[in-house]
């Protein structure tokens, strides 16, 4: 996910900031390369601002305990340098899961709360990334828990992901959870979009995927008042988009089963689908669409 956020900067001619390991900035950059971007040109005019996230942490931890001030001045004076150009900011940081992987998960979700500061301060989107492997376990399960609280939206990548002489590359396969907030369907279709466009699908498919979702996004905010998730996967050649939300589907009242309604914007859903349905989950239920990849 991370090289079409990267990407999606470098067409709304935003500015990048990477905080990452050496091995990963590297293989952004070939990604951002592969899709046409002038790295050099990019890091020369401050459109791209790549950094090493262990000599950046070094900034303003000492002794494996965070300073406040010094956190504000290293990353918040970055910030405010970059905002300078007056264009929107989006930023990747790998310093939170750097400080997971060596057992510092306190200082981790400090981390956390420290970016939060500065985005009540500052205007920038921010991605932050944790190896699943790290934070897998019953055992991390309530660090996990307060990190997803931390964040507006929560992505999980589905699939590992695929080394090659290019880079990283994605699974065409991504799950993501949103707030019952009015601005979160609009996010869950933009998320859909870059991802979508960094898998190279065609525009028209990525159009009629990005309207079912927000339909139905919009419902789970609109009408089931509930948090979301929501499911996009390719496979053979279809592509499968669900949302799950915390309302109860509707039954026929006589054998139990779970009615499908129109309405509610189902109808442009049904217009667009091959198939679609709803199915009940513990806490509410699922509805999916399912469209054809090849025209």
């Amino acid at each position: 996910m991370v090289g079409p956020y990267l990407r999606a900067a470098a067409s709304a001619n935003e500015i990048a900031i990477v905080i990452a390991t050496d091995a990963h900035r590297r293989a952004f950059e070939a990604e951002l390369r592969a899709g046409g971007v002038d790295v050099a040109q990019a890091r020369a005019d401050g459109s791209l601002i790549v950094l090493d996230a262990a000599s950046t942490m070094a900034a303003f931890i000492v002794g494996g305990q965070i300073e406040r001030d010094a956190f504000h001045a290293a990353i918040g004076g970055l910030l405010r340098r970059a905002s300078l150009l007056g264009r929107p900011i989006r930023a990747y940081g790998e310093m939170v899961a750097l400080l997971w992987d060596v057992g510092n998960v306190l200082a981790a979700i400090e981390l956390e709360g420290l970016w939060n500061e500065l985005a009540r301060e500052l205007p920038f989107s921010l991605f932050c990334s944790y190896p699943a492997a790290s934070v897998a376990g019953a055992e991390h399960a309530e660090a996990l828990h307060e990190v997803c609280r931390l964040h507006s939206s929560v992505v999980q990548d589905l699939g590992a992901l695929e080394e090659t002489d290019t880079g990283w590359h994605s699974p065409r396969e991504l799950s993501a959870s949103f707030p019952a907030e009015r601005d979160s369907p609009g996010r869950a279709r933009r998320l859909v979009i870059e991802a979508m466009r960094g898998w190279g699908d065609r525009d028209a498919l990525v159009d009629e995927v990005a309207l079912v979702l927000s339909e139905l996004a919009s419902n789970a905010v609109i009408h089931a008042r509930s948090p979301f998730t929501i499911t996009l996967r390719t496979q053979d050649s279809t592509v499968h988009i669900a949302v799950e939300d915390g309302l109860l589907a509707p039954t026929n009242g006589r054998d139990g089963a779970l009615v499908a309604r129109t309405g509610h914007g189902l109808d442009v859903i049904e217009a667009l689908a091959e198939r679609w349905g709803v199915e009940a989950t513990p806490a509410g239920k699922v509805v999916w669409a399912e469209l054809r990849l090849a025209g």
